[in-house]
């Protein structure tokens, strides 16, 4: 649909933010395919803590690097412009701020806090590096009260340590139960990207951890390399699959699950939400 727009699709709502806003936009910044069904539904992703990454993931398209110090300001703006753009759901996602004492939690937390104070029919989910592992810095992001918190597992145990090297695969699905067990706590969600050399035994395995640790949402999409320089996909997931790991999910006890090679981390994320939200 290049070059047209779908009658009744919403266009992106950054081309008509405040100027100056300066907030990172994952749908943009990433050419999501899925923006323009996201925009139609109020929906949309900020990314938090600058563009600069402290790991170096092979599937993504963050820049990998020394980050600036946390922009006091920032959360500020992001909050007036949910509010601008009448948003009726955002994502809050960060780079990986490994060289910050809380991996950003505070940043996270203050931008929740600050959110739905600007925009209290907002629902609010936190897309959150793993932390270090660090269980005060995730209660710190829980205590704020996001309605989901999500963390992406991306891809089985055995290939973590080439495509998420400075990452934890057990250090994650912990992160995912500790968000479970949080008293009151938000809907918990995660992901996979398929096609980056996986065996069927071992996605198989993957979906049963993260049932095992109370995972209540999961999206599984297709890894598609961000730019050339990234290492292409391994397969090309046949469309028929999707279905298969989808039934697979809701039978191991995953409650809301959408698998196509589209999907994202947070494609159609408030509608994954809204059962739990009566909505």
């Amino acid at each position: 649909m290049r070059g047209r727009r779908a009658a009744g699709v919403r266009p992106s709502p950054f081309g008509r933010a405040p100027k100056g806003a300066r907030i990172g936009s994952v749908c943009e910044e990433t050419a999501c395919p899925n923006r323009e069904e996201c925009y139609a539904a109020s929906t949309a992703a900020f990314v938090l803590l600058g563009d600069v990454c402290t790991r170096a993931c092979s599937f993504c398209f963050l820049r990998e690097g020394r980050p600036a110090p946390p922009d006091p300001g920032e959360v500020e703006r992001a909050a007036s412009l949910v509010a601008k753009l009448r948003l009726r759901h955002v994502v809050l996602t960060s780079v990986d701020r490994d060289d910050l004492p809380d991996g950003g939690a505070t940043h996270f937390a203050a931008a929740v806090r600050t959110v739905r104070a600007a925009s209290p029919a907002t629902t609010v989910e936190v897309l959150v590096p793993d932390f270090g592992g660090d269980r005060a810095a995730l209660h710190r992001v829980l205590e704020e009260g996001p309605h989901v918190l999500s963390h992406a597992l991306e891809t089985v145990s055995r290939l973590f340590p080439a495509v998420r090297p400075r990452c934890d695969y057990a250090r994650s699905l912990e992160l995912l139960r500790r968000a479970g067990a949080f008293p009151g706590g938000a809907q918990v969600k995660s992901a996979l990207s398929l096609g980056l050399g996986e065996k069927k035994e071992e996605v198989v395995a993957a979906i049963a951890d993260l049932a095992s640790v109370g995972c209540e949402t999961l999206a599984i999409g297709a890894y598609t390399p961000p730019t050339e320089r990234h290492p292409p996909a391994a397969r090309a997931v046949p469309e028929a699959e999707y279905a298969e790991w989808r039934r697979m999910a809701e039978a191991l006890g995953i409650r809301r699950v959408i698998a196509g090679p589209r999907v994202r981390t947070t494609y159609r994320a408030r509608e994954l939400f809204a059962p739990s939200a009566g909505g």
